[in-house]
């Protein structure tokens, strides 16, 4: 039986900005059950890119498919501050189509899960960074996607929540979806299948870090 086909599929992105050229051709694929991460310099074009992946950002050339349902948790917060935590639950959660019971259910697993469940009726402006943060993710993740994109998703996390957060990202992959996250810190404890190097508008593989290495 072959691989499982790639439910990102990315070939000869390009993009620039004026006289600056920031992505020369990337190419790169993800597959179902597969966390990889893009790190890089500040400026070497790594939200471009996801922008570009969601669409967010025209490129100048490229070929890219994406299947299934997709995720994307921007590093700039998305979230109303004029409104609760619940609130902005409920708000997405009907963009997404979701049903009362089904919204609740993942509502209240990523309240406990994240452990910010006191903060459910606190409007999003009175929220610490970190929390805003939880909310942030929890947002992308309300539609159970099967493509997570995600721009620095654990920034303001402390270390606890850092830990929740990479052992969601091991259940996430068990349960065949597939991820993508930018970052410009990876440790063992993720467990990412692979790393990329945005260097030169271009990305190169890099081993990932492994615990004892």
């Amino acid at each position: 039986m072959g691989a499982a086909q790639a439910v990102l599929e990315v070939q000869d992105v390009w993009k620039a900005f004026g006289q600056l050229q920031v992505l020369k051709g990337v190419t790169l694929s993800v597959r179902p059950g597969e966390a990889v991460a893009v790190v890089g310099e500040n400026g070497s074009g790594k939200s471009t890119l996801l922008k570009v992946l969601t669409g967010l950002e025209r490129p100048d050339r490229a070929q890219i498919r994406l299947s299934g349902r997709v995720g994307y948790c921007p590093q700039r917060l998305e979230i109303y501050e004029g409104l609760t935590v619940a609130e902005n639950m409920i708000y997405f959660g009907a963009a997404y189509g979701l049903p009362e019971e089904t919204l609740r259910e993942r509502g209240r697993f990523y309240l406990e899960r994240f452990r910010f469940a006191q903060f459910t009726d606190t409007l999003g402006k009175n929220l610490s960074e970190g929390t805003k943060q939880k909310l942030n993710l929890t947002l992308a993740l309300l539609h159970s996607p099967d493509l997570l994109l995600l721009d620095e998703p654990y920034q303001g996390f402390d270390y606890e929540t850092f830990l929740n957060f990479a052992g969601m990202l091991q259940e996430w992959r068990a349960q065949g979806k597939a991820v993508l996250t930018i970052s410009h810190l990876v440790t063992p404890d993720l467990g990412l299948d692979r790393v990329l190097e945005l260097a030169d508008g271009v990305v190169h593989e890099q081993p990932p870090p492994r615990h004892g290495s």
